[in-house]
């Protein structure tokens, strides 16, 4: 799976304001200076975080953006559907509905429907508090056993 441009700047761009924020605004400029992000593009992102509701903007000289929620409650997968239009690796839109000629499936639809489910499902379980308390390894080796756990049980029964 490939993440655009967007979902990747607006994640970085939300985790340096969680950083450097510290309840005040955080102005693009700023934003765009520490991560080497180009500012029209970041002004063109925060428009959609500030219209699906993660950040609210101020004006004036001490202007800038502020979360709209906790840091902790919103995900990654917040993020990236905030800035894109969809979420998924494949062709393939419609689980019924393949992308072959007569409505068939192609040969690797399951792979990636299966790729597609457990990159959403990591993503929800991340939060922007995850990620710069550097919890991601933990998160990681969690899911990881989790899933061991599951395929065991699957062979077992």
């Amino acid at each position: 799976m490939k993440l655009s441009t967007k979902a990747r700047y607006a994640v970085m761009a939300l985790l340096d304001m969680l950083k450097e924020g510290k309840e005040t605004p955080v102005s693009l400029v700023s934003i765009s200076e520490r991560q080497s992000l180009p500012l029209p593009y970041l002004e063109q992102i925060f428009l959609k975080l500030r219209k699906n509701g993660l950040v609210q903007s101020t004006r004036g000289s001490q202007g800038g953006y502020v979360f709209a929620r906790d840091p902790a409650e919103i995900t990654l997968f917040d993020v990236v559907v905030s800035v894109d239009k969809e979420f998924k690796s494949k062709r393939c839109h419609n689980a019924t509905i393949g992308c072959q000629p007569g409505g068939a499936r192609c040969l690797t639809h399951d792979l990636w429907a299966k790729l597609d489910d457990t990159v959403e499902c990591f993503f929800k379980s991340l939060t922007l508090r995850h990620v710069i308390d550097r919890e991601v390894s933990s998160m990681v080796f969690s899911m990881q056993t989790q899933n061991s756990f599951n395929e065991n049980m699957i062979k077992v029964a």
